[in-house]
């Protein structure tokens, strides 16, 4: 039996079906039979799942064909620029092959009659906390990925509004649409890694939903690339290996997994079989602050890349103080000409928000990377972040020679008229020492062992 909503007229119903429906492409919806909407959802543990994932559509692209409904049919690409590289593309671009971080000129080439824009971050940080306001309307729970995509955590929804998660997020994507003008996708499901994959199974404005019941059968026959810490490099490496589908993981030992692929095996091992236990955290901290740029030539000069640092570490000083955070990692990336990226990082002898600190670790990595290369781009930044008031301790020891009056007027001088007085401590026995020097394991020697799992 299915538990069936309708996203329109919000009329619920219970049917029965031989199978499931599918996950994503025809079929993955059902005709209303009161307002005869054909986005229906429906699924068997409809009224229990709670963790959700939503994910804005092309968000960028989104927000830019709202404000110019003249580029509403035309391909819509976000950055690029002259040498810089793609931020994101619309629904249309990416029917010519166009993809985020796609260099630019591979982009005219693939889509050349595409409308180029800058982006306008502003704008676009100020439409995601909105729709993070109205997120936060239905749950504290809210755990943001970016500025365009969050999970939630739902698991108080009837208690809270009568509702189940499912219904709270179907009004939710109604309302965005409806008031931001743009549409989200949203993923359902009992976990947050079945919940991301379920918001991109039937982009644009989707909403999928991933049960117990399914979820092994559902991740058989997937790429392991469509699991979470899986990038190119160990994709390769499972690819080598002849591990090609998640499916392949779920008949592996654990051991076997950890031992081959470290720590992080034991995560494939669990996310194969749609376990995860990890819980949507609210907690939003910053792990680090950089500025970069795209050059509109190629430079190998120390001098020209030293001044574009200085410039790019200035505004990251000034986003610092603003902010009120410290770094205690300097990063410096460089994109050489044929796109291969370098990051380096000095960790700094303690956080600082200092401009000249930041310039002088920076210039030190640069310099040890000025060997002829013609860069493209630069970057820099710091990461490690602490709250400022734990930055650039005065140093102790770095005295200029001169002392206040205030200083002089309240340090305690030692004459011969007033004596510093000296305090005769006795010499402690041996009994005494070595009583201190058992005293702790006197204290737990009569506690029983303290067991380290509670079986």
């Amino acid at each position: 039996m299915l538990f069936a909503l309708c996203p329109d007229c919000h009329h619920k119903w219970r049917l029965h079906l031989d199978r499931p429906l599918p996950k994503s492409g025809a079929g993955s919806y059902l005709p209303c039979p009161v307002c005869g909407c054909k986005r229906a959802i429906a699924h068997a543990e409809l009224p229990d799942l709670a963790i959700g994932h939503l994910d804005c559509d092309a968000f960028y692209a989104s927000i830019e064909k709202r404000d110019r409904p003249e580029l509403i049919d035309q391909p819509v690409i976000i950055g690029g620029g002259h040498r810089g590289v793609v931020a994101t593309c619309c629904y249309i671009a990416r029917k010519f092959g166009v993809r985020s971080a796609m260099p630019a000129f591979k982009a005219r080439e693939l889509c050349p009659d595409a409308v180029f824009l800058k982006s306008d971050m502003k704008k676009y940080q100020r439409e995601g906390y909105r729709i993070r306001d109205m997120m936060r309307a239905l749950t504290p729970d809210i755990e943001p990925l970016s500025i365009d995509e969050a999970f939630m955590d739902l698991s108080n929804a009837t208690e809270t509004h009568d509702k189940s998660a499912a219904e709270c997020l179907v009004d939710l994507q109604t309302t965005i649409k409806r008031e931001v003008g743009i549409t989200v996708s949203v993923g359902l499901s009992y976990n947050k890694f079945l919940a991301k994959i379920s918001s991109d199974l039937n982009k644009p404005f989707g909403f999928s939903m991933i049960g117990h019941a399914e979820a092994l059968a559902f991740l058989a026959d997937k790429p392991v690339r469509m699991m979470w810490g899986v990038g190119p490099a160990m994709e390769r490496k499972l690819h080598d290996d002849g591990v090609t589908t998640i499916g392949q993981l779920q008949e592996m030992d654990i051991h076997a997994l950890q031992g081959r692929y470290g720590s992080i095996g034991k995560r494939f091992f669990y996310f194969s079989r749609g376990e995860d236990n990890r819980r949507v955290e609210q907690s939003t901290e910053r792990k680090s602050l950089s500025s970069e740029t795209t050059f509109n030539e190629d430079i190998a000069s120390l001098s020209e890349l030293s001044e574009i640092a200085t410039r790019l570490i200035s505004r990251v000083a000034s986003d610092l103080g603003r902010k009120e955070i410290a770094g205690h990692t300097v990063v410096l990336k460089l994109k050489s000409s044929d796109f291969k990226i370098r990051t380096r990082n000095m960790r700094l002898t303690y956080p600082t928000l200092r401009e000249d600190v930041i310039l002088d670790a920076a210039l030190t990595l640069l310099k040890k990377e000025v060997d002829g290369t013609r860069y493209r781009l630069l970057g820099v930044g710091v990461a490690d972040l602490y709250a400022a008031d734990m930055a650039d301790p005065v140093d102790l020891f770095a005295g200029d020679g001169a002392t206040s009056v205030e200083d002089t007027a309240s340090t305690p001088t030692v004459t011969e008229k007033n004596p510093r007085s000296v305090i005769d401590l006795p010499r402690p026995t041996a009994e005494q020492l070595r009583e201190s020097l058992t005293r702790r394991y006197r204290q737990h020697k009569g506690k029983p062992k303290q067991k380290r799992f509670p079986f």
